[in-house]
């Protein structure tokens, strides 16, 4: 046996502590496939979602923060309605995300979390997605400032693109959301 092995015996235990307390139960998967087979975005991942949803629970967080999948679920839930034991595939998706940017581990499709914090950082100010606020941050942070140009001028020029966002009156709760007053994944 090779030391690149998955064992379950090395996993990460605090990661599985932390998986446990959030209650996304990684054991109660058994491999059915139902969640990989329902995937419309499968075929771009390095790993199936019942692999990671298998790697979570042998903790092997490191192969997991490694991975494009986290990146590339679209997270549409099909994968969650599928699952027979109700497994919170998503949250599981998310909280490795997070993880990834929280330990300063290269995300394996780079363009990805930039546009993440430019989608999160518009629902901060403004309590809901600023589509022009949003793009004009994510073009900024990735330094892609001419492409789509021509897709954002039509959607403009249709009326799908507003100039002035619209806000929410509850930018308070939001910002005490943002501020890690609500339950957040604390390594």
């Amino acid at each position: 046996m090779s030391n690149n092995a998955i064992n379950p015996e090395k996993g990460n235990k605090k990661f599985l502590n932390k998986l446990e307390s959030m209650k996304i139960d990684v054991h109660a998967c058994f491999q059915c496939g139902r969640c990989s087979s329902g995937c419309p975005v499968s075929d771009f991942f390095d790993l199936q979602v019942m692999e990671v949803v298998r790697l979570a629970s042998y903790g092997m967080e490191d192969i997991l923060l490694k991975s494009k999948t986290i990146w590339l679920c679209a997270a549409c839930e099909t994968c969650a309605t599928r699952c027979p034991n109700d497994i919170e595939i998503v949250a599981l998706m998310d909280v490795l995300r997070s993880l990834a940017l929280k330990k300063g581990v290269t995300p394996a499709q780079p363009r990805i979390p930039i546009f993440h914090r430019s989608f999160l950082d518009s629902v901060k100010n403004w309590g809901r997605t600023y589509e022009v606020g949003m793009i004009a941050g994510y073009k900024l942070r990735s330094g892609d400032l001419m492409g789509d140009i021509k897709l954002g001028l039509d959607m403009f020029r249709k009326g799908r693109l507003g100039i002035l966002p619209h806000t929410i009156k509850e930018k308070t709760e939001i910002r005490a959301i943002f501020s890690g007053k609500g339950k957040e994944y604390d390594r």
